[in-house]
């Protein structure tokens, strides 16, 4: 029986990889698009049997995240795991596989449910893979990210192994660390195959935008308000000495709270922002993670450069000429700058984390969890 045999023994949607495949450079042996967590747990195991690494992807929108793979003889995705398994609106929960596209579940949610995930991927994608790189969206502000929202997850193992953790109510929490664990890990501890969140009621929300020559003091000024804003963005183009805010808060007064953000905001008003959501366009993107306040200081040094993101969670997105250059300039100030999205070449050539306190952590729980580093190798810091 060849490996391919044995993959299409426990999957039946298995092809060989081809040029069209390319992870990182590399032609996986294996694409397998499991529709089962039965199926799923047996592609992992099958390819623990024969010591191959596994990559594992939605849509592949976030592939360029992290370091390059060091390996990739299997790639698993998830696209056929792209079911709502259950809505529970009294528990205010939602139960999906993590196949599930945002665009899927947007159409869903449209349907009349009164209730909403409150994640918003800037590059859309799977749930699985806003879990996997822990991203938001602009509602970060007041909902939080995917590690906030996730109350439950499934997982396979590097062995195969099936592991749950968390529940399927907001109340219970056991276990819940886990799946905190497995927020951010890039595919590097375990395939991930649905997962249980929080959700929120649907709210009357307006958007307020305007083009303010101190943006400092206008988030500050909103932050500091009795309005409690959902969202708080900002950008300025590339070479650009005008920034536009943008707030949006959920309200029972539409009218007087659009009054009422303005005037905090001043400036021009500004059109309702086309960019809202996504990432300023550049082949290199660089998140800036930094406390809000520091906003003025963050546009001064890195004054010329393209900058937006959702400033009032301190999370903007860069273009930097010098990813190293833009890290050492905001040093002083505490501000951490990470990688983001790149080609292969330059996520070789940089380090795309930065100075990481917790790497060693980071290496025993890969140790425990992956002990033959197979699962995404290499992607994490330092080649976790």
């Amino acid at each position: 029986m060849s490996v391919l045999d044995a993959f299409a023994k426990v999957c039946a949607d298995v092809r060989p990889g081809t040029g069209a495949d390319r992870v990182d450079g590399m032609i996986p042996q294996v694409i397998a698009a499991p529709t089962s967590l039965d199926e799923a747990s047996a592609v992992v195991r099958t390819a623990a049997g024969h010591g191959w690494a596994v990559v594992p992807s939605g849509t592949g929108t976030k592939l360029d995240h992290g370091r390059p793979v060091e390996r990739c003889d299997v790639f698993v995705t998830t696209r056929n795991l792209d079911r709502i398994i259950k809505h529970s609106p009294g528990d205010l929960t939602l139960h999906v596989e993590a196949g599930l596209t945002f665009e899927a579940l947007r159409a869903a949610e449209a349907g009349g449910w009164g209730q909403h995930l409150a994640l918003a991927p800037p590059m859309d994608g799977t749930i699985g893979g806003a879990i996997a790189t822990d991203v938001a969206g602009p509602g970060r502000l007041l909902h939080g990210s995917a590690r906030d929202l996730l109350i439950g997850i499934t997982v396979v193992r590097a062995d195969g192994t099936v592991a749950r953790s968390g529940g399927k109510v907001v109340k219970n929490v056991a276990g819940y660390d886990l799946g905190k664990l497995y927020t951010g890990s890039l595919g590097t501890l375990g395939l991930i195959v649905d997962a249980t969140f929080r959700m929120h009621p649907a709210a009357r929300v307006v958007r307020v935008a305007a083009t303010v020559k101190d943006p400092g003091r206008a988030v500050q000024a909103v932050l500091h308000s009795q309005v409690v804003p959902r969202a708080l963005e900002i950008d300025r183009p590339a070479g650009s000495d005008e920034t536009t805010v943008a707030v949006e808060a959920e309200t029972e007064t539409p009218d007087e709270t659009s009054a009422r953000l303005r005037e905090l905001l001043g400036g021009s008003p500004a059109p309702d922002p086309t960019w809202w959501g996504s990432l300023p366009e550049g082949e290199v993107v660089a998140e800036i993670r930094s406390l809000p306040a520091r906003l003025p200081e963050i546009m001064d040094i890195a004054k010329g450069l393209p900058l937006r993101g959702s400033t009032g969670a301190g999370r903007l997105y860069a273009v930097p000429d010098d990813l190293e250059a833009l890290r050492e300039a905001l040093k002083p100030i505490g501000a951490r700058v990470v990688l983001v999205r790149a080609g292969q070449a330059v996520r070789e050539s940089v380090d795309v984390w930065g100075p990481m306190p917790a790497l060693p952590l980071m290496r025993r729980v890969k140790d425990q969890f992956d002990p033959d580093h197979r699962l995404s190798p290499g992607r994490f810091a330092e080649g976790v």
